[in-house]
């Protein structure tokens, strides 16, 4: 375990899969899930809140990409964990909002810059899930979701989440790359 806020911790991350492996490991898969929120408004929002959430929700995900570029193998697959949020203007959440808009922009970069070997980057962005983050989420937000998700009207799992990860991990979607998937049962359509 790793504080992503911290520069030198993707190092670290990586150290430690050379030492688990007993040398240069071969990666080929990377999720980039860490991931943060401040729920204030606009005149309320300070340096330290800014820092917080763009340290590790988007230089956390550009370092540790870095740090395993070098052990990154052909045909590999990158997959950052976005949110809906990045489209949409959720009131008190500019910071989350727009650090996983950044997201959405690195995958098509990146996508760009390492597909010449087969490589793919790729953004899930969940919708309304059932788990720990959800609960600093505002009820009203929740259920105002809940109530516009044209699949069973209800929150998405993790398993699902995970299920759409799992895929973009697979040869199945060899062809996919510098897209934003919304797995969102709907609430999102793009």
């Amino acid at each position: 375990m790793a504080d992503l806020t911290k520069v030198g911790s993707p190092d670290e991350i990586v150290q430690s899969i050379k030492d688990w492996r007993s040398g240069d490991p071969r990666i080929d898969i990377l999720v980039n899930n860490a991931g943060t929120e401040v729920n204030k408004r606009l005149g309320e929002i300070t340096a330290q809140d800014f820092a917080l959430v763009y340290d590790l929700n988007v230089r956390g995900t550009l370092l540790l990409t870095q740090a395993v570029l070098p052990y990154l193998q052909p045909h590999s697959r990158i997959i950052n964990i976005g949110s809906v949020a990045s489209r949409a203007g959720f009131a008190g959440f500019s910071l989350y909002c727009s650090s996983k808009a950044a997201l959405e922009g690195l995958t098509r970069v990146w996508a760009a810059e390492m597909g010449g070997n087969g490589t793919t980057v790729n953004t899930v962005n969940p919708g309304p899930v059932d788990s720990d983050m959800l609960k600093n989420i505002p009820k009203e937000i929740v259920e105002k979701q809940k109530a516009d998700t044209p699949v069973g009207k209800r929150l998405g799992t993790t398993e699902e989440i995970a299920d759409t990860v799992a895929w973009l991990a697979g040869k199945d979607s060899r062809w996919i790359t510098g897209q934003t998937i919304s797995a969102s049962g709907g609430w999102a359509l793009y």
